[in-house]
């Protein structure tokens, strides 16, 4: 029988850490604040759902701003820098299924887990989606809708499904 996340409701003494001057909007649920460290200044938009995980943790910097309804899920350790800019509708994901145990369903396979890095000043657009394991280089932009599945140099525009360099940044 399959169990309950919870409600994703939490207090502000819950988190590792926990900056001052953060603000959480209508709707944000948070799961596993005890494994979540949230720098000073940090924006979370409206039905956001910062999805901590029982190990590995979730370290968002100092005034990064994460839009509405972005869904950031830490089972495989996510960082975030400072002053990073999330777009609204943004998935970052750090499990996925194996694909390889053909003898039972993908929903029942083994999870791989794989930590996510988005370096600072790093700027992510509206509906990317950023795939385990990817690293994201510092003063890097994403395009809107990009698919991120591996490394993204500092200072580099991409873009696409799959995200691929545009050109260098300024």
């Amino acid at each position: 029988m399959a169990r309950s996340h919870g409600t994703g409701a939490f207090s502000r003494e819950q988190f590792a850490v926990l900056g001052e001057g953060v603000v959480f909007e209508t709707g944000v649920l948070v799961f596993h604040p005890e494994t979540i460290e949230i720098g000073s200044a940090v924006y979370v938009g409206h039905y956001t759902i910062l999805k901590g995980y029982h190990r590995n943790k979730m370290t968002i910097g100092d005034g990064t701003w994460i839009g509405q309804q972005c869904f950031l899920h830490s089972a495989g350790g996510l960082t975030i820098g400072r002053n990073v800019g999330i777009g609204p509708g943004v998935k970052i994901v750090t499990s996925a299924h194996r694909l390889d145990e053909l003898d039972k369903p993908i929903l029942h396979s083994t999870l791989d887990f794989l930590p996510v890095v988005i370096e600072d000043d790093a700027d992510l657009g509206v509906g990317a989606v950023v795939l385990p394991g990817a690293r994201i280089g510092r003063g890097a932009q994403v395009g809107a809708g990009a698919v991120v599945a591996g490394e993204v140099a500092p200072n580099t525009v991409v873009a696409g499904v799959p995200a691929r360099p545009l050109r260098p940044r300024g």
